[in-house]
């Protein structure tokens, strides 16, 4: 591939990321670091590469998030249930530590009104 169609393939992630795509903005990105592998690419556009990846990630995490808490009926979650939903809802893999991480990440983005008390989400 070469340096032009990869920045295209880049700005094809960006745009889908805009839109709030992030799955299909993670089948580009795991596409582009096979290629990228492969190739020999400016730095710029591999670290580019690899932020997209960890941001394209979490958001989608969140997003899986989000629309397991709003199938969770109740003021109390446990990271139990909570994790059991998100791997029904979104086959995604979350442990403990990281649920807990992008459940932070989205209370201070303002997507979630609760506090984490223990192993449990207060609503």
């Amino acid at each position: 591939m070469s340096t032009e169609e990869f920045i295209k393939d880049l700005q094809k992630v960006s745009e889908l990321m805009k839109k709030e795509k992030y799955r299909d903005a993670i089948v580009i990105i795991e596409k582009l670091k096979e290629i990228e592998k492969k190739g020999d690419f400016d730095y710029s556009l591999t670290h580019q590469l690899y932020q997209y990846h960890s941001n394209a990630h979490s958001l989608y995490n969140q997003e899986i998030i989000l629309k397991s808490l709003e199938e969770i009926s109740g003021n109390t979650v446990s990271f139990e249930e909570l994790t059991k939903k998100v791997q029904d809802l979104g086959n995604v893999d979350l442990d403990y530590p990281n649920l807990k991480k992008e459940i932070e990440l989205l209370i201070l983005r303002g997507k979630l009104n609760c506090k984490i008390q223990g192993e449990k989400l207060i609503r």
